[in-house]
């Protein structure tokens, strides 16, 4: 009995050792991102006021000569171009940060998974950046120019710089987030939880589904929420041409054994 007693705890120990050892790594991990980020963010800091001008360049270049943004907080003119070059050093930092957390969980993948998460944390990136592109070259030019030519003549045009800022940050992360609409679409059907021909038959939900966020996540207008209901969809149908290319191999393997 006092051997067995004995014997207990040290597979106890045994037992939790891995588990602080994922512990102690994540938190090794976690600090490098943090660490990257604020060197990024320090190195930036001394142009945020020209990081905000480009920002704002889309609606500042549509506003009448002469014409300029406003503070009305007193610690706006300091806390706006502050917190917008902090996500900016976020932003760049995306790509370090996946391979931290891509180095946590890749040894308990197998050598196909391996192989798929590469291309799949690479292309997520890559989309991501496309969708706050987009939302800055395509989206904005057309939404200012809508926003500035429809109010009543009288009425002049002075932005508050942190109102704008939350603005476009939200568009910024809207259209990054439905860039992703492919790869989410494309794992569905690569883990068999759906299929091609199932979400093909749900175009009409999609679609309303597509407009439904771009009202919750746009400016309550019609302009700005087609803006990014149409991509989404259109992102929808790349997934499916991808996800009709990973399944038909599949599907080609199992005739032939049949």
């Amino acid at each position: 009995m006092s051997t067995s007693g004995n014997s207990q705890p040290p597979h106890n120990d045994q037992g939790q050792a891995p588990l602080i050892e994922h512990l102690i790594e994540l938190r090794s991990r976690l600090m490098k991102a943090v660490v990257v980020i604020l060197v990024i963010f320090l190195g930036l800091y001394a142009f945020a006021n020209d990081i905000y001008s480009f920002v704002a360049e889309p609606l500042m270049a549509l506003l009448p000569e002469g014409s300029q943004m406003i503070a009305t907080e007193v610690a706006s003119p300091f806390m706006a171009p502050f917190k917008l070059t902090l996500v900016v050093a976020v932003f760049i930092a995306i790509p370090f940060v996946l391979h931290q957390a891509w180095a946590f969980v890749a040894p308990g993948l197998y050598d196909n998974e391996k192989a798929l998460a590469i291309p799949i944390l690479v292309s997520s990136v890559a989309l991501f950046y496309a969708g706050a592109a987009f939302a800055y070259y395509v989206v904005f030019p057309l939404l200012f120019e809508f926003f500035t030519q429809t109010g009543p003549e009288n009425v002049a045009v002075m932005t508050d710089i942190n109102q704008y800022l939350n603005f476009v940050l939200k568009l910024f992360f809207a259209f990054g987030v439905a860039f992703e609409i492919p790869i989410a679409t494309f794992l569905l059907i690569l883990s068999g939880a759906t299929t091609v021909e199932s979400l093909s038959k749900k175009r009409p939900y999609i679609i309303l589904g597509c407009f439904v966020v771009g009202m919750l996540l746009t400016p309550p207008d019609v302009i700005s929420q087609s803006l990014l209901a149409v991509p989404m969809y259109l992102l929808y149908e790349v997934g499916l041409l991808f996800g009709r290319l990973v399944r038909k191999p599949k599907i080609t393997e199992e005739e032939q054994t049949d």
